[in-house]
């Protein structure tokens, strides 16, 4: 089902206006909502800060709690910047689905196209749609530590052999969307963090979202926390600007969200590119696929949910490809998580309802728990009204 963006955006007009005296205008109610929720889970797991952003009705709402660090005992604002972890992979999807939107490559197109290089090896016959499912064919989790160097990446690649038919098996890995990333900078001729922080970012209305923190605000980066305690922020390597690198604000990531649901302003072919990134492509059992973002029929059981974003799903898992693909639907929920070493996120939203949740932590804690607490949010929240 194809999306009314001008009814839409007209309806955000609309309610942004008016809507003054409703449940989504009541600060005190969602901060209500939001600390029976999140305080618990702070204490379980000694989370030192959380920043939650919501969405409701065309109103952005940002509740902040505990500290940037344990050792300046500074605390979160709105301002603080958290490490997003996979989170960063729906920037990347949205970067090459624009670049798809204006012509510069196509998801259909073989990697060799861009790589010629690997034209006769596995790797060069891999279609883009396939890296951006995580279904080329099998990658590890990671870039294996010895890939430093672009000469060796490409060297890599050029060994990799699939494990599967593309198409066949989903395989989480950072490999391949780190690769779809390098190869979106490719077709557009620039370097990737420039894409993202010169062109994407700023075109998405996002100031405080970053791959590389300028010293200017650095003071603003919040510490993150393992969950042993020890202090960790991610050490860059070869593609992690595109896996996994960008650092946001709660702010930021609820007005992305936003532009996920078509509640923003934005220039006509970028939010095409963004709508393009929740056309579902593969059926996993109760989740589809889409580019990176995974979605659920709309109502999605909590288990169902939890099941499906916790860390059995790094497994490989057979999938069955949807043909044609699934036109972007506004009755399912839409999520993602992210971690790196020392944080912990998850974005969640769902258009139907106009609602949706950023919930930041400078602490690595469980997906299930993240899940738990957006879902017991955005219920009381559908509930309420």
């Amino acid at each position: 089902m194809k999306r009314d963006w001008i009814g839409i955006l007209s309806a955000a007009l609309v309610s942004t206006c008016i809507s003054t005296s409703g449940f989504a205008a009541d600060e005190l109610k969602l901060k209500t909502i939001s600390d029976a929720t999140i305080k618990p889970i702070m204490d379980k797991y000694g989370i030192p800060g959380i920043a939650v952003a919501i969405t409701a009705d065309g109103q952005n709402h940002i509740f902040n709690y505990g500290v940037e660090s344990k050792d300046t005992n500074r605390p979160v604002t709105p301002a603080t910047m958290f490490e997003l972890g996979s989170i960063s992979k729906t920037f990347t999807v949205t970067l090459t689905s624009y670049a798809d939107v204006t012509g510069r490559l196509s998801l259909s197109d073989k990697a060799s196209k861009y790589l010629p290089s690997l034209k006769g090896r596995p790797f060069g016959d891999v279609v883009l749609m396939n890296l951006g499912t995580h279904t080329a064919g099998g990658f590890p989790l990671q870039v294996p530590d010895e890939v430093k160097t672009e000469k060796q990446l490409m060297e890599y690649f050029a060994s990799w052999k699939p494990s599967y038919a593309a198409g066949t098996h989903r395989t989480y890995a950072n490999p391949s969307i780190g690769a779809l990333g390098y190869i979106t900078a490719k077709s557009m001729g620039k370097d990737f963090a420039a894409l993202m922080e010169d062109q994407l970012f700023p075109s998405l209305g996002l100031k405080s979202t970053f791959i590389d923190v300028p010293k200017s605000r650095m003071a603003d980066y919040a510490q993150g926390y393992k969950r042993s305690g020890e202090p960790a922020r991610m050490t860059p390597a070869i593609l992690s600007s595109e896996a996994y690198g960008v650092k946001s604000t709660a702010g930021d990531m609820i007005r992305f969200i936003d532009a996920n649901m078509g509640l923003v302003e934005l220039d006509e072919k970028l939010q095409q590119a963004i709508t393009n990134t929740h056309t579902g492509y593969f059926d996993v059992g109760a989740m589809t696929q889409d580019l990176i973002w995974e979605q659920y029929s709309y109502p999605a059981t909590p288990a169902t949910l939890m099941d499906n974003n916790s860390n059995a799903m790094l497994k490989t898992t057979p999938v069955k490809q949807l043909m044609p693909a699934m036109e972007p639907r506004d009755d399912v929920w839409i999520n993602k998580t992210g971690s790196t070493n020392g944080f912990g996120a998850y974005v969640a939203f769902i258009p139907e309802e106009r609602v949706g949740i950023v919930i930041l932590a400078n602490k690595n804690y469980p997906n299930e728990d993240r899940v738990s607490a957006a879902y017991q949010i955005l219920t009381d929240i559908t509930a309420a009204r």
